[in-house]
């Protein structure tokens, strides 16, 4: 049974699904909803040019931060109803004071089986250690080329390239496993490069995952003119190797997978825009200021943090949010049509 709902303010009607009220989560289209990407902030410190304005933000406050133990405490009820893996992400996550600490929040929630970090890297060389010693599993880095001047370019922050290196490495030698590297594509800037890309995994275990470009209100001019779809992406690599289709490493994502024979690593693709993966969504997001938000893209989320501070259980607000799930995103290439006004992944945890 479907229903339509009024969130409140300009917000337009939206369709509410029935959902199972008891055990574990399932949205109204039958997905189970398992993974949880945790944003602890907005802020981060480079300005890479599909991610957010150079300028930046206006950044929320301190107080309207989720706390540690608040993320901890949404995280157990959460898991309660079949939680199983979260993803701590950011604006850039790393420039929180102290986030092994909430890593070991998280690794003591009964039912949690794997808690991964996506991260630009900069600051991943000085904590790396420390964070695998708090009981983190994986990793997930962003890096846009493999030439220091187009990294620093792309992020727009002089010096960059070196940082992300050096975190990458640290990543390495603490023994994150298997370690991911999301490279967005994006024409004229480093298309040119997916084929260098692709050849390292043949030497090292990364497994490069090319992501479509998606819009958001500051990025339309590069969503709409340096788009490259995940076809013409695997065409070129084709072209120095026979890629074969393959299972790919323990995750959550939606990627496609692929690698030449006897390679250590992979190649993937993430396809938001040439082919959604709605269909087999399993997350939701919860964002540094207490939203959990049903899906990244849309208007549509629940505030938890207020009703979490006055003690009101948090198990109606997320079962809500499941019968808000929306069984697709609607994103159209160069317009911010679908987006919901937002201005940057940053704002959301991407």
């Amino acid at each position: 049974m479907t229903r339509l709902v009024q969130l409140g303010g300009a917000v337009p009607a939206v369709a509410e699904n029935a959902i199972p009220e008891h055990g574990p989560m399932t949205d109204g289209f039958g997905r189970r909803i398992e993974y949880l990407r945790i944003s602890v902030t907005d802020k981060c410190n480079l300005r890479c040019v599909y991610c957010m304005p150079e300028e930046g933000l206006p950044w929320l406050r301190r107080e309207e931060l989720l706390s540690y133990e608040e993320i901890g405490e949404i995280v157990r009820t959460m898991a309660g109803l079949g939680l199983r893996r979260v993803r701590i992400t950011g604006g850039e996550p790393l420039v929180r004071r102290d986030l092994p600490s909430l890593v070991r929040i998280l690794r003591a929630v009964p039912g949690i089986e794997d808690i991964a970090l996506s991260t630009n890297a900069v600051l991943l060389g000085e904590h790396a250690d420390a964070l695998r010693a708090a009981g983190l599993d994986r990793v997930n880095v962003s890096l846009d080329s493999l030439i220091p001047e187009r990294i620093d370019a792309i992020s727009r922050r002089p010096g960059s390239a070196r940082a992300v290196l050096d975190g990458l490495e640290a990543a390495e030698r603490a023994g994150f496993f298997p370690i991911k590297v999301n490279c967005v594509v994006m024409r004229g800037r480093n298309d040119d490069e997916v084929e260098a890309f692709a050849a390292v995994t043949r030497e090292r275990p990364w497994h490069v995952r090319f992501i479509e470009v998606m819009p958001t209100g500051d990025n339309l001019g590069v969503s709409q003119d340096e788009y490259v779809s995940s076809e013409e992406t695997l065409g070129r690599i084709a072209r120095i190797g026979d890629l074969r289709p393959v299972a790919g490493p323990r995750g959550n994502g939606p990627a496609r997978y692929y690698a030449f024979p006897g390679a250590a690593g992979t190649v993937g693709v993430i396809t938001p825009m040439s082919h959604n993966y709605c269909g087999s969504c399993n997350r939701m997001r919860l964002t540094a200021d207490g939203q959990l938000r049903p899906c990244l893209f849309g208007e549509l989320h629940t505030a938890l943090r207020d009703p979490l501070r006055r003690g009101e259980p948090l198990e109606p607000l997320i079962r809500h949010t499941l019968r808000i799930k929306p069984e697709r995103h609607w994103l159209v290439q160069g317009s911010d049509e679908g987006s919901g006004g937002l201005r940057a992944l940053s704002q959301v945890g991407g």
